[in-house]
């Protein structure tokens, strides 16, 4: 049978799991998968579950688009995580890369995905959710631990969520974590693993970390993501609540987190906000 675009799927694949996940989901649907890695972030392994798969740095934006050309891929998700601070100190552009750069005026993590994204519309390749091929991943809404929000901790988790959202109208990190009605840490640049410990350190084991989307976030990357590394960092701080919004995050190794968080009495719990703004659990 004679593959067509249609039949396939490019990844622009980051570290972390989900690319991996992503593409054994995929295959399972019948699709052909094609991944763009990036060196020093994507595991190696996920070239053994794709189709064809190409090694690239960091601002190869050319150097993806020839990729995925010569592949016939013409629908593509931007999958995994990306060391942050790397865009400051390991970017290296080819001639497409460089060219984009020097056209973003703010170069905050919305901006340089939608001009990427923008540039690979521009040479036929759209840019799609992820999560259209794989909704199980998503968040579910309601407590989903033995351990029930108190009053107080439903007060912080109120807080926090207004405070994140300000703060992702800024587009500055889509977590934050407190503790009695006070800011602890806001995620910037560092992540939010560094966040939790930071924040979580100050907390005296009560802290509070709210974890969700930014407004009017683009929902084909960036998307917030928690797994077992989140449950970790909160352990080491003995932080005592993970609030994250319902059906806009991504949950990895749920069973885990959740074995995890219930031997050490942290609540999680999924969150969703009504148009009224009322939090709903």
């Amino acid at each position: 049978m004679t593959t067509n675009a249609t039949d396939k799927i490019g990844i622009i694949a980051g570290g972390g799991q989900f690319p991996l996940l992503f593409a054994k989901a995929v295959h399972k649907q019948g699709l052909k998968v094609y991944a763009a890695a990036h060196q020093g972030e994507t595991d190696e392994t996920l070239a053994g579950h794709v189709d064809g798969f190409q090694w690239v740095r960091l601002g190869q934006l050319g150097k993806i688009i020839n990729f995925f050309k010569d592949e016939g891929v013409r629908k593509s998700v931007f999958i995994g995580s990306i060391n942050k601070t790397n865009i400051y100190r390991d970017v290296r552009p080819d001639l497409k890369g460089l060219g984009l750069w020097n056209k973003i005026d703010i170069r905050q993590d919305d901006a340089i995905l939608r001009a990427v994204a923008d540039r690979l519309q521009k040479d036929g390749i759209e840019v799609v959710a992820s999560t259209g091929y794989v909704p199980e991943l998503l968040f579910p809404k309601g407590v989903l631990t033995k351990k029930k929000p108190s009053k107080d901790q439903k007060k912080d988790i109120a807080f926090g969520w207004e405070v994140a959202r300000s703060m992702g109208r800024l587009d500055i990190g889509q977590c934050v974590v407190v503790r009695n009605g006070t800011v602890l840490a806001v995620e910037a640049i560092e992540g939010t693993d560094a966040a939790i410990r930071r924040g979580g350190s100050l907390g005296k084991e009560k802290a509070v970390i709210v974890k969700l989307r930014k407004p009017n976030q683009d929902l084909r990357f960036d998307l917030p993501a928690v797994g077992k590394q989140t449950i970790t960092s909160m352990l080491e701080v003995k932080a005592s609540v993970l609030a994250v919004e319902t059906g806009f995050a991504l949950f990895f190794d749920r069973d885990a987190v959740i074995e995890a968080a219930n031997a050490a009495g942290i609540v999680v719990v999924g969150v969703t906000e009504a148009t009224s703004g009322e939090l709903f659990y």
